[in-house]
């Protein structure tokens, strides 16, 4: 089953703000991943947020960061972020 990835109006902007290359390596880096296999999880590609439950995956990029949640037919991206602003974000924006 393929999944639809949609990006918050909040994911859009990170992701806007992105340089060029960024862009293009999280774009192809979200359509690999992010489309089929979306919850495995690997030691350094994908993870599942413990002890969330919003959001509840990560997936790293390079230096970037994708958190994102999945329902049954979306994967619906949350945020966009450098590695440095992970922590800071997950703390006032993760759901536990």
């Amino acid at each position: 089953m393929a999944y639809r990835i949609v990006l918050t109006e909040n994911a859009r902007e990170d992701f806007d703000a992105l340089d060029a290359r960024g862009r293009a390596t999280v774009r192809d880096a979200m359509r690999v991943h992010l489309t089929r296999e979306l919850t495995k999880q690997s030691k350094s590609r994908i993870k599942r947020l413990r002890d969330l439950r919003h959001p509840q995956f990560r997936l790293r990029v390079e230096d970037i960061r994708v958190f994102y949640d999945v329902t049954d037919e979306d994967v619906v991206i949350i945020a966009i972020m450098s590695k440095e602003k992970t922590m800071q974000w997950l703390e006032e924006h993760g759901e536990q």
